[in-house]
């Protein structure tokens, strides 16, 4: 279980805090990341989850036209995947809500995190803690301020940034949304899923059924719903319209 201190240079895991709604000394330095996400997102609850309010990339906001600038012009270091909530992690935040039980007094750890909806969620429906973990750090810094944007007991976040596929996992339930984009990505998983669900945990993925969720490897998959996406995210997404939870076993 991780910590409760700032950070822990065993686990690789960081917890950054909220007081009196701006950021602790210990994190200042991100300071300046935080006005960047504040100034190029803006709040939307216009998905799946609409009750997790999250600073995310819409039409309103310059980088939904232009998600690429120019080195020089340059907003964030890498492209800010972590602004989009896309449908796998809607679905498994969805799922979450709707059977709170899965989560109770669960340890989660929500690989892909992107803005953070899934550990909000769980967060929300009384997890033990939850571990966001995105390689992106500004990920981990937008999933922070969207747990501070939803009120969330912030001492149960838990931020790591490490590439955590193929890791050993203490925690009770393992998310994993929008992660099987090809087959490369879903050669990696596969193994490190196998050996996880040996070992019994409990392994959630959420994603429309993009290249590498393969006929082959459904045989490894239980459906457990399936979700309308809304319009914008249709646009969003082309050629999608639906969304799946699976349970890999």
């Amino acid at each position: 279980m991780p910590t409760n201190s700032s950070s822990s240079s065993n686990t690789g895991l960081q917890r950054r805090t909220f007081t009196g709604g701006t950021v602790t000394m210990a994190f200042h330095e991100n300071y300046e990341i935080e006005q960047d996400i504040l100034r190029e997102t803006k709040i939307s609850r216009q998905h799946l989850t609409p009750n997790i309010a999250l600073h995310l990339i819409t039409p309103e906001c310059r980088l939904f036209y232009e998600p690429q600038l120019n080195e020089e012009n340059q907003v964030f270091k890498n492209d800010p995947f972590w602004a989009f909530y896309w449908p796998g992690g809607q679905a498994l935040s969805k799922y979450v809500l709707e059977t709170p039980e899965l989560v109770h007094g669960k340890s989660v750890l929500d690989v892909g995190s992107g803005c953070g909806a899934t550990s909000i969620a769980a967060i929300e429906k009384t997890a033990k803690y939850a571990i966001a973990n995105d390689i992106d750090e500004v990920a981990g810094i937008a999933a922070l301020l969207n747990a501070k944007l939803n009120q969330i007991d912030i001492k149960k976040l838990f931020i790591s940034n490490d590439n955590l596929i193929g890791s050993n996992v203490t925690e009770d339930l393992v998310f994993i949304g929008d992660l099987f984009y090809d087959e490369e990505i879903a050669e990696i998983l596969l193994p490190w899923l196998h050996k996880l669900s040996s070992n019994g945990k409990i392994i959630l993925i959420g994603d429309p059924g993009r290249h590498g969720i393969t006929e082959n490897r459904l045989k490894f998959m239980r459906k457990l719903a399936t979700y309308e996406l809304t319009e914008n995210c249709c646009i969003e997404n082309k050629g999608f319209s639906t969304v799946n939870v699976w349970r890999f076993q």
